[in-house]
């Protein structure tokens, strides 16, 4: 009997061997109908790639929605979670990642990523500085649609790290860490998964970033959060949340451009980017309805910072999954994700102590993990053929491969962030100095108050745009 294995299912060699019995029972039918010399006719060649302008335009939109998650979604979401005098130093982690990544992947990211295949590890150098990313085809759409759209998960990715060492990090070396993060942990994981890297030789299914996105921000942030320590005063003394509905305001946003970056990874205009539309919005309203109700039901109250979390996580939990699974599946994965990231915010977190400022690592590090396993649970080739099945469609190995590559990232990830860190920390202080963590990191890092509590006239501070 042959045995089952996560590369060479045990019904992958009989279903070749039974297609080879079946071709073979036709072949003297074949050779009746045709002449002793007959001269077999040349195979048709290849279609030549071709732009579809549908799916151009849909890719487009995908991709100034994803770069809409990370300003202003992302940098009014976390901006509005800290305390009043680091609302600015906080909207200036994205922003500043938005230029800092947008130039990166132009001059090697993309290349490091999606460049010829080395190995199975990392891509090739073929595309520095984007030469060879032109308006040719990759596809149906523009290889610099397909650049661009890609660029733009680099640059959210990086980001959703800052909310684990918001309020008290140096930012010298934030943008040493953000550089040196991308470039060597996120532009390799990109290329296992999408690149023809060994990952997405190994099967592993993640149609938008569970793995490449979130389980590696999610752990690098836990990781980040230990190594930089915590806040002054933490959890005492912390300030609360200071502006709520922009916190709301900003999960809206990333809500609204989910949509481009699940619906927009289909690559086409189609029925897959209406089934990835669907299940996103499906999969983030249960979340957010779950969250909702457990802190009803063991807190007493509903909050609208937990419903927007809880939608936040739905999101996180169905990116991997979101171009594989039905429209019912995607309610228990948000049913799931509202439960484990409101335990892994609510429980872990006061359990082990550590201080994740925003929560990156109980919203992203759980729900992208338990998206990825998800996904070897309830994938099915009957809404994609080009995926395949899971674990509840009579599939285990999927599973296994899932889980796998969830440990694979979990591992790269944490491992490298921590030597990231300490190499900076060497170079750079990690983090300021504690008169200037109290006294804020608006004014202290960048001259800048969000909001002026002196009279009109009596302002210390003059800000100049230049």
């Amino acid at each position: 009997m042959i045995k089952s294995h996560p590369l060479y299912p045990a019904g992958t060699l009989s279903g070749i061997l039974i297609l080879c019995i079946y071709a073979v029972s036709w072949m003297p039918a074949f050779a009746e109908e045709s002449p002793a010399n007959a001269t077999p006719a040349p195979a048709a060649p290849a279609a030549p790639a071709k732009v579809d302008s549908g799916d151009t335009a849909w890719l487009l939109t995908a991709t100034a929605l994803v770069m809409l998650m990370t300003a202003p979604g992302l940098a009014l979401f976390y901006g509005g979670l800290v305390g009043q005098r680091n609302v600015l130093s906080t909207l200036m982690h994205s922003f500043f990642i938005l230029c800092l990544i947008s130039v990166q992947w132009v001059l090697w990211g993309y290349s490091l990523a999606f460049g010829s295949d080395i190995k199975g590890f990392v891509g090739g150098l073929d595309y520095l500085f984007f030469q060879g990313v032109g308006q040719e085809a990759n596809g149906t759409v523009p290889h610099l649609a397909f650049a661009m759209f890609q660029g733009m998960f680099a640059i959210i990715t990086p980001a959703l790290i800052t909310g684990c060492f918001a309020e008290r990090i140096s930012f010298k070396a934030f943008i040493l860490f953000t550089l040196l993060w991308a470039t060597i942990v996120y532009d390799p994981l990109a290329h296992w998964v999408w690149g023809k890297g060994w990952l997405m030789n190994l099967g592993a299914l993640d149609f938008a970033g569970g793995t490449v996105v979130h389980i590696s921000s999610g752990v690098s942030a836990l990781v980040a959060a230990i190594v930089i320590g915590r806040r002054e005063g933490y959890p005492a003394t912390v300030l609360p949340p200071h502006n709520l509905p922009f916190a709301v305001i900003g999960a809206a946003l990333l809500w609204f451009g989910w949509f481009g970056f699940n619906g927009g990874s289909a690559l086409s205009s189609g029925g897959l980017a209406a089934l990835a539309f669907t299940v996103t919005n499906t999969a983030a309203a249960t979340a957010g309805l779950t969250w909702a109700f457990i802190e009803w039901i063991f807190r007493g109250k509903p909050t609208l910072l937990g419903a927007a979390s809880g939608a936040v996580a739905g999101l996180v939990a169905i990116t991997p999954a979101s171009g594989f699974v039905t429209v019912p599946a995607s309610l228990l994965i948000g049913l799931g994700a509202g439960i484990v990231c409101y335990l892994g915010v609510n429980t872990l977190k006061p359990m082990f102590g550590y201080d994740d400022s925003l929560d990156v690592f109980g919203i992203h590090g759980i729900g992208g993990s338990w998206g990825a396993l998800a996904t070897g649970l309830f994938a099915t080739k009957a809404v994609n053929s080009a995926g395949a099945n899971g674990l509840f469609y009579g599939n285990p190995n999927q599973f296994m491969i899932q889980l796998y590559g969830a440990v694979a990232s979990w591992l790269w990830a944490g491992i490298l962030t921590f030597i990231l860190l300490k190499g900076v920390g060497a170079i750079v202080p990690l983090r300021v100095k504690k008169e200037e963590e109290i006294t804020g990191l608006d004014l202290t890092l960048h001259g800048e108050v969000a909001y002026n509590l002196l009279s009109p006239g009596m302002s210390s501070i003059t800000t100049h745009r230049h």
